[in-house]
Order: structure tokens, then C-alpha cells, then sequence
């Protein structure tokens, strides 16, 4: 795991950390300790691809409506 703070993660930098975590939790053989320390941080992981991801929808919905208002003033 990275020693980075959350806001300054990108979105594939996440994402490739999140798939990470899953596949060391996939494998097994962690200690519980382990197992709840890497679910914890795949559960922040998600909470910044989720911030991402509902950043870009809102920057897309809003190009789409800017395109549809001048396409309804020309």
C-alpha cells in the first residue's frame, strides 16, 4: 500500500491500488489484523474512485446541457 493521503490519489491510481487489495484479499492467507487493514483501505479506495467517477458524470452532464443550450439558441 502507498503512503500517499487519499485526496492525492488519482483515479487509476486507485483503481490499480483497489484491484491490489482485492487480489491479496482474493488469495488469502493473511492474518485477520491483515485482512481487516487491507478491507478497510479497499473501502477508502472505493470511496475515491466513487468521488472520481461522480466527478466526471457531473463535468459530462454539464458539457451535455452547455451543448444542448446552444444547440437551442442557434
Amino acid at each position: 500500500m502507498t503512503g500517499r493521503t487519499d485526496e492525492a490519489l488519482g483515479y487509476e491510481q486507485a483503481r490499480d491500488e483497489l484491484i491490489e487489495v482485492v487480489r491479496r484479499l482474493e488469495a488469502g492467507g493473511t492474518t485477520l489484523e491483515e485482512s481487516l487493514a487491507l478491507w478497510e483501505r479497499g473501502e477508502e479506495l472505493a470511496r475515491v474512485c466513487r468521488r472520481w467517477l461522480e466527478g466526471a458524470r457531473a463535468r459530462l452532464d454539464a458539457a451535455l446541457a452547455e451543448e444542448g443550450e446552444a444547440e437551442e439558441e442557434g
